[in-house]
Order: structure tokens, then C-alpha cells, then sequence
């Protein structure tokens, strides 16, 4: 990427500390990455509605900028919220109390608790910084309501006390430890963009090297909204010095104090339209306008630590590449909390990646031990561990991994077979393929299974007919050396005793067979290409591929089948959809056929008597 591209980039991408983390905010994504107790860092990333896409109102100067302040508070006091979830740990089990309150009554004490703290927060806000000032400039000697100087310089002195007020504050809160790393994870992120704005490479040397103040902060901003309140409160008290007020003084203030809460769109339209319009130049001639709001950059910002820039560089480079490709998934921090919370959300992700949400519940069924039709009435608090687990196993199912080869085994007629991208994943279907053999086998038949891949006809049969003391010869054949070698392990594992070996279906075949059973390649080579990622990109294509037509093995096995079977043989095929009839007509000499469907009413079976 070129030094002006990235200059381009930069524009749009603005961040925010947090708790042990940094977020940061392009075009069309959010990131935040916040090191955990374990000191890993994680890192929590989200689509947003790019600016084109948002409504006309919405983008217009002045609105824009009400619009993106209200908004930054509602995602910064989330975002805030979330990291501290991270940096915490594991929580305490819910009281009691809690449990009552969520099953008796569906409410969540903690969201309650955390909507109470942002209401108090705000409310705080407005004492401290419209409320207080106010107050402490009533015992001037100003004619408050005046229209003329008086009026003016009130509200002169009240910006210059709120502007004290806000200095003395970010001093006070930076004596607090927790606080006093935020403003170093502030710097990190300053330092980041910068560096990145310079062109350089996105290292931790590089980045340390760079400025920590920064034209488009969020401290600059609160500068030119206490300077603009001034002046937009001086006008409004002329405009409704005659109209509005009375000649009861604490009436009076308590219109002011409104008023100043209604004036605050106005004034945060019109310092966004200030801060934009000068980040936008480097002209000397207007650093006297950003030199306040920068010295101000000087308290809520420190040094940071490597590790620090490391977090600020992650959510950085996330969201760089988030936004240059719409495909790379979202991700969730592994936190302790609510089960119901994460289902909900890997469902989500799911679904914005075309992946059946029923995996979700299968991913926590699996790592809670769980039953899956437990998982989506179960209410429990799930430790962090837990969650990593979980979300580990998630994001790579994202990358279109499938589900059964990240777990690495699956069960198949009630028995665990391992799988990985050696051979297929066995489908439900093909358990009613192991289930007709075994329900014609009888005891000391021989049975061959051709393409066994994993095993798991193979396995099932034999454990099966054991379990009603029909014993047979099973032998089990692949052209993969790979799979044979996971098909014996599947084999061992359950305790089937098979013969394996390794054939290009009968070339290595001695002797004859009461069943021969095979689940082929049967797909048409032209349309693999167009099956799910998960398929055509990690199962293995040796064993999809059919041929032209998809028929290319059945041709094969029905020319040479008549040759290892014993008088009256039988031969069990899975076809795929739409050919049945046309295997059928492959063999010859038969005593007699039948197409049989599968639980979904598809004709997915041939049977062939010799």
C-alpha cells in the first residue's frame, strides 16, 4: 500500500481508549482489542453502516456531527463496558436474588445495574460541567438575563470556569491507577494513527517513536465545545433575553440550565464541522486554533507501554482490513457472562456467514457437555475458559473450516469417528447406507466396504452386527493411504476388527464377498466447484470427484463386482440425486434391483442381488 493511500485511509479512522485496550473506528467496521488477565490480547470487531449507505439527513453538516456525537457516546459507554468485562476476568456466579429476578420476573439485574450507571453518568456530567459552572457564576455581580455586555461576559466567565472545571477534573482522574493506563492506552492509539498517517510500518518501535496528541481527538473536540458553547449560549441569552425570562432568579436559572441542555446539538454540530474542518489542513497559520486542544491532548494522554501499542496496533490493523474486505467475519470477546448471550451472538455470526445456526448449538453442546436440545433453553454463567473455548472454535468455523474436522470426530451410528481433511465427514444418510447392511448380513458373511475413507461404514457394521452376535469378515479398502491410516484408528478406537487395504477399488481384492457396500465419489466434476466452501475447499476432492457424469466409479464397480461376489451377493450403493436409475442400468446380469429412498424421500440407495 502506497504512503498516499494510507494517508487516505487514516481519514476515516478514529479511535477510542478503554479499558485495558483500544477501540478503533473506520468507513465500515469497529474494533476493539483489550489484553486479558492472561495478558493475551482479544480482540472484539463488528460491521458498521458505511456513511453511503446511511441516511441524506444524516450526513448533512451540523447534523453529522450531533449524529456521530450521540453515537460515540452510545458505542463508547458499550464498548467501555465490554472491555472491562475482559480486563476483569471471570465473574461471580449470579445470587439468589438474580436468579429470581431473571426467571420470575425476565429481568437482568446487570443490564439494570448498567443502564443506571450510564443514566448517572450523564447525569453527573451535566452537574459537574453546566450545573456547577452556572452556579458558581451566579455570585458575580452580571446581569445574567441581560441582553447587552453583562450577558456576555456571564457567559464568557462560565465557559472559562467550565473550562477550569474540566482541567481540574482530567487532573483528579488521572491520580486513579485504572484511569491513568487509559490515558496510556490513549496515547497508544494517537501514536498508532499517526504513525500510520506518516506511512510507515505498523511496529511497535516505529509507533513509540511518534506523536501521542492528534488533530481529530476527542479532547479537542470537548475544547471547541466548551469555546463554541460560549458563543452559541451568548447569542441565545440576547435572542431570549426579553421573551423567556422572568423576574424570579432561580426560575431564571433553571431556564438557563435547560436551555443550555437544549443548545447542546447546536453546539456539537458546530464544533464537529471546526474539528473536521481543521484536521484537514496543516497550515501553520491555524495552529493557533488547535494549540489549546492540543496542549489539552497533554493531560488525557501518557506515554504508553509496548504492550499497550501492541492492543492499539491490533484494533488498528483490524480494522484496516475489515474495511478493505467486506468477507472477513465479525468477533466476540471471550468473557465471562450469560450463555444465552454468546448463543445469541455466534448465531448471528452464523448467519451473516450463510452458516446454519444449528452448528452454533452444536459448538456448545460439545464444549459444555451439554445435550443439544439443552443448549438454547439453558440459562448458566459461563466461565471464561469456557467462552475462549467456544469462540476459538467458532472463528474457525468463520474461515469455512467445517465444524466436525475443528472438533475432529463426529458420531456415526452412535460411535465416535474421528475425522480431518483426510477423508469426508459422514453424512446421515450414509449411517442408513451401514444400517442395510447390517440389517441383511448374517453371521460369518464377508463384507467389503469399498471407499471406507474414515472407516465409519466399516466400524458400525461390524460393532453393530456384534452387538447381536453376527460376527463377520469385515475388509475395507481406500486408494488413500491418508484415510486408511485415520480408518484404523477408528478402528482401534472402537474395537472393530477390520482388515484394511490400500486398493484402487478391486485391484489388491483376493478372494470373494457375501456384501460389498461403498459410498463413491458421485459428484459431477463440473459441479464441485459450485458446493458449499466448506465442502469443495477442505474435504478432500479424491473422494467427491465422480467423473463427467458422476458415474465414473460405478461403472468400474459394476463391471468388475461380479467377480468378488459369492453366489446371490448383494451390493449396496449410495448414489447421488438423480442416479439411481442410471447406476442401476450399469450392471448386468442381475438377479434383481431396487432404488430405496432416505428420510428425506430421495432415491439414495441401489440394491443389486447377483
Amino acid at each position: 500500500m502506497s504512503k498516499k493511500t494510507k494517508k487516505q485511509a487514516c481519514v476515516s479512522i478514529g479511535g477510542q481508549a478503554v479499558m485495558e485496550g483500544v477501540m478503533m473506528r473506520g468507513k465500515s467496521s469497529m474494533a476493539t482489542a483489550v489484553r486479558d488477565p492472561e495478558g493475551k490480547i482479544q480482540v472484539e470487531s463488528e460491521r458498521l453502516t458505511p456513511p453511503e449507505k446511511k441516511s441524506k439527513f444524516s450526513r448533512f453538516p451540523f447534523v453529522r456531527g450531533v449524529v456521530n456525537f450521540v453515537q460515540s457516546l452510545i458505542d463508547g459507554n458499550r464498548i467501555l463496558m465490554r472491555s472491562a468485562d475482559v480486563a476483569v476476568g471471570d465473574e461471580e456466579q449470579p445470587t439468589k436474588a438474580e436468579k429470581w429476578l431473571q426467571e420470575k420476573h425476565k429481568i437482568d439485574l446487570g443490564g439494570v445495574l448498567d443502564v443506571i450507571a450510564v443514566v448517572l453518568g450523564v447525569v453527573l456530567a451535566l452537574g459537574i460541567f453546566i450545573a456547577l459552572p452556572q452556579f458558581i457564576t451566579g455570585f458575580l455581580p452580571f446581569d445574567k438575563t441581560s441582553r447587552g455586555w453583562d450577558g456576555v461576559w456571564f457567559n464568557l466567565i462560565e465557559g472559562a470556569i467550565r473550562l477550569l472545571i474540566f482541567i481540574a477534573y482530567v487532573l483528579l482522574i488521572s491520580l486513579i491507577p485504572t484511569l491513568k493506563r487509559v490515558f496510556m492506552y490513549h496515547g497508544a492509539e494517537h501514536k498508532t494513527i499517526t504513525c500510520f498517517e506518516k506511512g510507515q510500518e505498523l511496529t511497535v518501535e516505529n509507533v513509540r517513536e511518534c506523536s501521542r496528541v492528534h488533530d481529530r481527538c476527542g479532547t479537542t473536540f470537548l475544547f471547541f465545545v466548551m469555546v463554541v458553547s460560549i458563543l452559541v449560549f451568548s447569542i441565545a441569552n440576547v435572542v431570549v433575553a426579553e421573551w423567556l425570562y422572568t423576574d424570579n432568579a432561580r426560575l431564571n436559572n433553571l431556564i438557563r440550565f435547560l436551555f443550555k441542555i437544549l443548545l447542546l446539538p447546536v453546539v456539537a454540530g458546530v464544533s464537529y464541522e471546526i474539528l473536521r474542518l481543521l484536521s484537514k489542513t496543516r497550515n501553520p497559520i491555524f495552529l493557533i486554533f488547535k494549540f489549546p486542544g492540543l496542549l489539552l491532548q497533554r493531560l488525557t494522554t501518557r506515554e504508553p507501554e509496548d504492550d499497550m501499542i501492541e492492543c492499539a496496533i491490533t484494533a488498528f490493523t483490524t480494522v484496516l482490513k475489515m474495511d478493505e474486505d467486506p468477507t472477513i467475519p465479525e468477533r466476540v470477546f471471550a468473557t465471562s457472562g450469560k450463555m444465552s448471550a454468546l448463543l445469541k451472538n455466534t448465531k448471528k455470526r452464523f448467519a451473516l456467514a450463510n452458516i446454519e445456526e444449528d452448528e452454533a448449538e452444536w459448538i456448545f453442546a460439545l464444549t459444555l457437555g451439554m445435550q443439544k436440545s439443552e443448549v438454547a433453553s439453558e440459562e448458566r454463567i459461563l466461565k471464561v475458559a469456557q467462552a475462549k473455548e467456544i469462540i476459538r472454535i467458532a472463528d474457525e468455523r468463520l474461515t469455512g473450516r467445517p465444524l466436525w474436522y475443528i472438533i475432529g470426530d463426529t458420531d456415526f451410528c452412535g460411535y465416535t469417528i474421528k475425522v480431518d481433511e483426510r477423508v469426508l465427514i459422514p453424512r446421515p444418510e450414509t449411517e442408513e447406507l451401514a444400517m442395510l447392511v447390517v440389517g441383511i448380513a448374517e453371521e460369518g458373511q464377508s463384507v467389503l466396504d469399498l471407499c471406507t475413507g474414515s472407516g465409519a461404514i466399516a466400524v458400525a457394521v461390524y460393532k453393530e452386527l456384534e452387538k447381536y452376535n453376527r460376527k463377520v469378515k469385515m475388509t475395507a479398502t481406500d486408494i488413500s493411504a491418508d484415510a486408511l491410516a485415520l480408518a484404523k484408528e477408528n478402528a482401534e478406537a472402537n474395537g472393530a476388527d477390520i482388515l484394511f487395504l490400500q486398493s484402487d477399488l478391486f485391484s489388491r481384492i483376493r478372494g470373494r464377498f457375501d456384501i460389498i457396500v461403498s459410498n463413491p465419489p458421485y459428484i459431477p466434476s463440473a459441479d464441485i466447484e459450485s458446493l458449499q466452501r466448506e465442502v469443495k475447499d477442505y474435504e478432500p476432492r479424491l473422494a467427491l470427484d465422480g467423473g463427467a457424469d458422476g458415474l465414473d466409479i460405478y461403472r468400474r464397480i459394476a463391471q468388475d463386482c461380479g467377480k468378488y461376489l459369492n453366489r446371490g451377493g448383494v451390493v449396496i450403493l449410495e448414489v447421488g440425486e438423480g442416479e439411481a436409475q442410471e447406476v442401476i442400468k450399469l450392471f448386468k446380469s442381475v438377479a434383481y434391483s431396487m432404488i430405496i429412498k432416505d428420510f428425506n424421500g430421495v432415491d439414495r440407495y441401489v440394491k443389486i442381488v447377483m
